[in-house]
């Protein structure tokens, strides 16, 4: 026992010797250090860059605090409106974000991780060298639709609207290929072509031999490219307005695709392989001028079951989303705060037509520092009508804090 205690003694002060020596070391080669690579908090976070450029190491997390009434998550079903209240704080989403470039600037990766339910949602390898040309491969949120592939730390409301779920494509793995055509006036166009697994984020194979297929052409006819985020707080000084069409096609056992990967719609019982033909498209605005921006999308959706006589239902949605800085036009409001509102509908079934799902929602964004470290205030009211049953309606009230670092 106390030969043991002896050994421990001697490997505590060794183990401090080799501390003090290489704190030493380290103060000695700072100057040589400094020499070759910088270290700074950007935009994304801790960043450690060459002084050639040809490395950059992007660090960033994000913490999202949430506080709902009586419920959280949307209402799906009609005894959704009648379950108990239940009142919720927690930590809505943790994320460990890594980036940067290696080698060459436009040779880019990234990589994206949930710490609270331990799931890594993006890593992709990107090749950037030109505008027009660029190529993806990895896993990430197809662009298929803005109001999905916005960032959830970078979006207007509280969260997305009640059409995410049936509509969203969401992550895949596959390759992509892209690019910015760089016209003038209306010549100007941005494309995304891919081929994806199409079974969802974490799936490392198909089902079958059918890939999904995905497609986007945006408009940018005034020349003008919109990034892909809530809000206009860069107060564009020039209109920049765009127009966007996307479409996809896929084969699979799924009915709809989440973070947690494939699953089934109210309705759709779980597939077999290749159980269902879906193809989807989507109409997109997007618009934002002087501390106004909006954005509005158009789906439809066909399931087609192949093992069923090829049954098939039509689904179709939208919303419409607003927002605006009114310190603009009143000296009294505060320049931080932004008013939005959204209305967002669909009927998952297209061909009964009293069976119609909607929301709307008003929301007040306060910006401590841009999307970076903001707080979201939002009422919704949701209606359910199905020509079964009588009509229910519910309100929900959410505030979150959202803090990247």
């Amino acid at each position: 026992m106390c030969k043991t205690n002896k050994t421990n003694r001697i490997y505590k002060i060794l183990l401090l010797v080799f501390l003090l020596f290489s704190l030493k070391g380290l103060s000695q080669q700072e100057k040589d250090t400094s020499k070759i690579m910088s270290v700074r908090y950007g935009k994304k976070g801790f960043e450690l860059q060459t002084r050639d450029n040809k490395f950059l190491f992007q660090l960033q997390s994000r913490l999202q605090f949430r506080f709902s009434t009586p419920y959280d998550t949307d209402p799906l079903t009609y005894d959704d409106y009648s379950q108990d209240a239940k009142t919720t704080f927690k930590i809505n989403r943790a994320r460990l974000k890594i980036g940067g470039h290696a080698f060459e600037p436009w040779l880019k990766y990234y990589w994206e991780y949930e710490l609270s339910q331990s799931n890594l949602l993006d890593f992709r390898i990107m090749i950037e060298k030109w505008d027009w040309l660029s190529f993806k491969v990895g896993q990430w949120k197809t662009e298929f639709t803005r109001e999905r592939f916005i960032s959830s730390g970078e979006q207007q409301m509280v969260e997305r609207s009640l059409i995410n779920r049936p509509f969203t494509v969401d992550r895949q793995l596959g390759a992509e290929v892209y690019g910015h055509l760089k016209g003038n006036g209306i010549t100007d166009f941005n494309y995304w072509f891919a081929a994806l697994t199409g079974t969802g984020r974490g799936s490392t194979s198909n089902d079958d031999g059918n890939l999904m297929y995905f497609g986007r052409a945006q408009w940018n006819f005034l020349g003008r490219f919109l990034d892909f985020e809530g809000c206009d707080l860069e107060f564009h000084e020039k209109p920049t307005p765009i127009i966007a069409f996307s479409a996809i096609t896929n084969r699979s056992p799924y009915t709809r695709f989440s973070q947690a990967g494939g699953g089934s719609l109210d309705g759709f019982e779980d597939g077999l392989p290749g159980q269902y033909r879906v193809n989807q498209w989507n109409l997109e605005t997007a618009f934002m001028y002087r501390g106004f921006s909006w954005q509005s999308e158009w789906h439809t959706k066909e399931i087609i079951d192949k093992y069923n006589n090829d049954n098939m239902t039509v689904m179709k949605g939208y919303y419409v989303q607003a927002g605006y800085f009114f310190h603009n036009v009143f000296h009294w409001w505060p320049q931080h705060l932004e008013m939005a509102a959204r209305h967002a509908s669909y009927r998952p079934d297209y061909s009964v037509r009293e069976n119609r799902q909607a929301e709307s929602t008003l929301a007040f964004n306060w910006f401590f520092k841009g999307h970076k470290n903001k707080l979201t205030s939002e009422v919704s009211y949701f209606s359910f009508q199905d020509k079964t049953l009588p009509l229910e309606q519910g309100w929900r009230f959410r505030i979150q804090w959202d803090i990247s670092l």
